[in-house]
């Protein structure tokens, strides 16, 4: 009789770049992307999921890396802060309106903030105060107070709303 697997190969895509390791079960997505595939980009806070700041996406959709074991995102699209920008040293819009707008002040939320914030206008162009607060609500700042985070993130919405001729402004 064999007892559980100590290892599993995990394939996954990472900000469009295929990546594999070898990871005991229990090892978090976290620790898979910050400790083995050095994209130090995703912080860990609580470690318990209540406070954003691991916050990646999954095949599009949020999801807080501390709970998610690196497992569970074999064959997974994830895209980290890292992956925001279109090419390296350069920034995305919503990074460049938070820039513009002093959204942030420690950074220690940023990264969670702006996966949930890309998530939110991949969804919506045109989201309502109301709508990217709900957005932003599981994911905790302590310095700014969140105003200048939603005004960046709708500031961004501004920017990439496509004009009358379709491109963005």
């Amino acid at each position: 009789m064999t007892g559980p697997a100590t290892t599993v190969e995990v394939t996954l895509r990472v900000n469009g770049e295929e990546r594999s390791a070898i990871v005991e079960p229990r090892r978090t997505l976290v620790e898979l992307l910050r400790e083995d595939l050095e994209l130090t980009g995703t912080h860990i806070g609580c470690e318990q999921g209540a406070c954003g700041s691991c916050t990646v996406l999954i095949d599009g959709a949020s999801a807080r890396a501390c709970l998610t074991p690196a497992f569970r995102a074999h064959g997974c699209e994830v895209v980290t802060i890292e992956g925001l920008a279109d090419a390296p040293g350069t920034m995305s819009v919503l990074q460049q309106a938070c820039m513009e707008r002093h959204a942030f002040q420690c950074g220690f939320c940023t990264p969670g903030m702006l996966i949930v914030a890309a998530e939110l206008l991949a969804e919506r162009d045109d989201p309502s105060e109301a709508e990217v607060r709900e957005a932003l609500s599981g994911n905790l700042c302590r310095c700014t107070g969140y105003d200048s985070i939603v005004a960046a993130v709708l500031h961004a919405a501004e920017r990439l709303r496509p004009t009358v001729d379709g491109a963005a402004s």
